[in-house]
C-alpha cells in the first residue's frame, strides 16, 4: 500500500501520461544525493590534458584505498585511464563550481586551457592535477566493468577503477590536530536536475560497539 499523498511510479509503465508518477523528470537522481564529483584530469597518449567531472564517482574501499568513476559512453577520460594506466581524482570545491561546469562540456580543445584553469605536477603519476583543487588521489588504472541491465543488456555505462598510488592536500586545510578539514574545503556535490549543493555543515558521532548495549537486557 502506498500513501495517497505519496508519489509512487514502476519504470515499466508504458503510458508517457504515467511515467514518474506524473513527475516532470525522473526523481532518481534527486534522491540518490549527494554525489560525491570525481573532477578526472587523464593524459591522452598524445600528452594532451583532459579534465572532466563525474557525478557517478566514489571511493569502493580502504586498505588498499580504491576508487572509481562511472562514464556513458567511452568517453576521453576513459579511454585515456585505459591506455594510460593512470588519472587524478581532483577535488571539485564550491569556490571551483563555474570552472567544474565548464569542464563537462564535450569540446575539441583541452578543458583545462577552456576553463582556465593551471595545472601542476603530480608526485608519482604524470598526469598533472588542477592547481587550485584543495585535495587531489592520484590513481593508476586497475580494470573496466561493463554494467549490464537486469535482462543481460549491455547498460551503457562502465565502472573505471583505480587504486590511490598518492595523495595532495593543501596544508591550509589542515588543522592543529592533524584532521583534514572537510568543511573548510568546501567539497561541491551533485544533486538532481541542475542543482548542486556543497558540504557545509560537519558534525561527529561515535560509532557505537557493543559494551554500549549490554544494559540492554
Amino acid at each position: 500500500m502506498c500513501d495517497s499523498t505519496a508519489v509512487f511510479f514502476r519504470y515499466d509503465v508504458t503510458d508517457p501520461g504515467e511515467r514518474y508518477g506524473g513527475l516532470p523528470w525522473d526523481p532518481f537522481k534527486a534522491i540518490v544525493a549527494p554525489r560525491p564529483i570525481g573532477w578526472i584530469s587523464t593524459l591522452s597518449r598524445d600528452g594532451v590534458v583532459n579534465l572532466a567531472p563525474y557525478s557517478y564517482f566514489n571511493a569502493i574501499s580502504d586498505k588498499p584505498n580504491q576508487v572509481y568513476f562511472s562514464s556513458s559512453t567511452r568517453k576521453d577520460s576513459q579511454r585515456n585511464a585505459e591506455e594510460t594506466g593512470e588519472f587524478v581524482c581532483n577535488l571539485a570545491s564550491y569556490p571551483l563550481r563555474e570552472q567544474m561546469n565548464i569542464t563537462s562540456a564535450e569540446v575539441d580543445r583541452s578543458e583545462p586551457e577552456l576553463a582556465g584553469l593551471e595545472m601542476m605536477p603530480s608526485g608519482v603519476v604524470k598526469t598533472p592535477r588542477v592547481a587550485l583543487a584543495p585535495a587531489a588521489l592520484e590513481c593508476v588504472y586497475l580494470d573496466t566493468y561493463t554494467c549490464k541491465a537486469r535482462d543481460g543488456r549491455p547498460a551503457g555505462h562502465d565502472l573505471v577503477f583505480g587504486e590511490v598510488v598518492a595523495v595532495y592536500v593543501d596544508d591550509a586545510y589542515v588543522g592543529a590536530d592533524g584532521r583534514v578539514d572537510s568543511g573548510a574545503m568546501q567539497a561541491a556535490a551533485r544533486l538532481g536536475y541542475d542543482e548542486y549543493t556543497a558540504v557545509d555543515r560537519v558534525f561527529r558521532m561515535v560509532r557505537p560497539d557493543r559494551s554500549m548495549f549490554e544494559f540492554i537486557a
